[in-house]
């Protein structure tokens, strides 16, 4: 059973949403948050990354920083730049990327399915990140972040949705710089908000996190920090449900600061222990499983795994195991990703060139490109209550952050 409810959004003024709705804050990081929003006093990169507010290096966990994220939230309010509903809804939000459509639910997912397995997880969350999403939203009492949840698609609910959508004008319609379009209407009629509340009671029996584990596990810890204190218990988190057959998952790929000490002809030797290696005249995007593309010193490489490292478990299957278990730890000496400093990992939505520039500039020393995990792949490592391995999934196109706000004491 997966329980959702409507909630009163905070949003932007219609005229103004394409110039509130940001990036996620955590593809961006301070500088490119900051040259995003140089000329833009609208966006909600003010509330999310406020240290672009504050004077340059100023450290991001400051308290000063949540600070600001609190008055700036409560400015876009005081000066209608956001408003908030007057009763609950549901809203409708369509993205399009590429000619590709995905269109989702936006409403408050329960906590307590979160805490219960019903919102199942696949990856694992780090303490510092979680603990700067705490900040964030005890601060700014706001989730201001979106969960995105995946369910397994319902031909019932999308003909609901396509119905509203088909008679009804949207409240938001616009293309962002990034050339993703977004479309968003607002659900407010009690028979359809009735009926989608039930079809999600009755058929839908789990939802999973796509992206978003660290706004959902923040949120969750938010609740019990906030009934220790006050014994108020926000019981929902921000979150937009899509179904599973229209969603596309990117490769994630990785970069490494160094060959553990090897020299290049030592490193390639080490890896045709466990992987044919050929040179390359292009990049290498992989097409298929098990085959990586690696670029060092100015060369691409094809690195194709051999039978012995497949293991066929639902992880060990998985390219970004192979990878992990065949390379990084045994030769790289990376054994724990989510904490090695010399790792890092790069959506593919950067493309290759990302990779490229990474190591030519010597900011690294050599990268990884992989195939994409699938989303039945995902389904069924979280059904089984495993985990994947860090950074495993890069989904495309991103929900804007700043259209549909959640106040936690609404």
């Amino acid at each position: 059973m997966t329980r959702i409810r409507p909630f009163k959004a905070v949003r932007p003024q219609p005229e103004l949403a394409s110039q509130v709705g940001s990036l996620p804050y955590d593809v961006l990081n301070s500088d490119e948050a900051r040259a995003n929003s140089e000329h833009s006093p609208y966006s909600f990169l003010h509330i999310t990354k406020s240290e672009i507010d504050l004077p340059a290096g100023t450290d991001v966990h400051d308290p000063i920083v949540y600070q600001k994220a609190k008055e700036n939230l409560q400015s876009f309010l005081q000066n209608n730049i956001l408003l908030q509903e007057d009763k609950p809804a549901y809203y409708i939000y369509s993205l399009t990327m590429d000619s590709r459509e995905q269109t989702g639910i936006v409403a408050v997912s329960s906590l307590d399915d979160y805490e219960n397995d019903i919102i199942k997880k696949h990856e694992f969350t780090r303490p510092e990140k979680e603990i700067d999403r705490i900040n964030h939203i005890q601060i700014t009492e706001a989730q201001t972040g979106n969960v995105f949840l995946a369910y397994r698609n319902l031909a019932e609910l999308d003909s609901l949705v396509q119905n509203w959508r088909n008679n009804h004008a949207p409240l938001y319609d616009f293309v962002a710089e990034d050339g993703v379009k977004h479309m968003v209407w607002v659900v407010d009629s009690y028979v359809e908000i009735e009926a989608i509340t039930e079809l999600f009671a009755k058929k839908i029996p789990n939802t999973y996190i796509a992206d978003g584990h660290h706004r959902a596990a923040s949120a969750a810890k938010v609740r019990t920090a906030l009934y220790t204190e006050s014994k108020v218990e926000p019981a929902h988190f921000l979150t937009t449900l899509f179904p599973a057959n229209q969603l596309h998952i990117m490769e994630y790929n990785r970069v490494v600061r160094d060959l553990n000490g090897l020299g290049s002809n030592d490193f390639l030797k080490e890896i045709a222990i466990n992987f044919d290696v050929e040179t390359s005249d292009f990049q290498v995007l992989p097409a298929e499983p098990h085959i990586f593309g690696m670029y060092l010193e100015k060369q691409w490489y094809s690195l194709k795994s051999k039978s012995t490292i497949i293991n066929e478990d639902p992880i060990g299957i998985l390219d970004v195991s192979i990878l992990q278990n065949g390379l990084l730890d045994p030769i790289l000496g990376i054994q724990d990703p989510r904490t090695d400093k010399r790792i890092d990992f790069i959506g593919g939505i950067r493309g290759l060139d990302e990779l490229e520039r990474l190591v030519d500039s010597d900011k690294m020393k050599v990268a990884f490109s992989l195939y994409p995990v699938t989303i039945d792949q995902l389904f069924a490592i979280a059904d089984s209550g495993n985990v994947m391995p860090p950074k495993s999934t890069w989904f495309e196109p991103k929900l804007r952050d700043g259209l549909l706000t959640h106040l936690i004491n609404e």
